[in-house]
């Protein structure tokens, strides 16, 4: 499994490696982060926000 350098930095409860290996970012980081980054990320809070304002339209 690859180690990022900088995965030291966040803390446990802000990612968490897949089945796969990948790193999975939480809710909680991406509330720290404070926006989207349009990857479609599983637990971003932002994407379902984006999605309400559209279906409005």
């Amino acid at each position: 499994m690859k180690e990022f350098s900088k995965i030291s930095e966040l803390d446990k409860e802000d990612y968490y490696y897949s089945d796969e290996g990948y790193i999975v970012f939480t809710k909680k980081y991406h509330l720290k982060r404070g926006y989207c980054c349009d990857n479609n990320c599983k637990h971003c809070p932002f994407k379902k926000n984006k999605k309400k304002m559209n279906e409005k339209s």
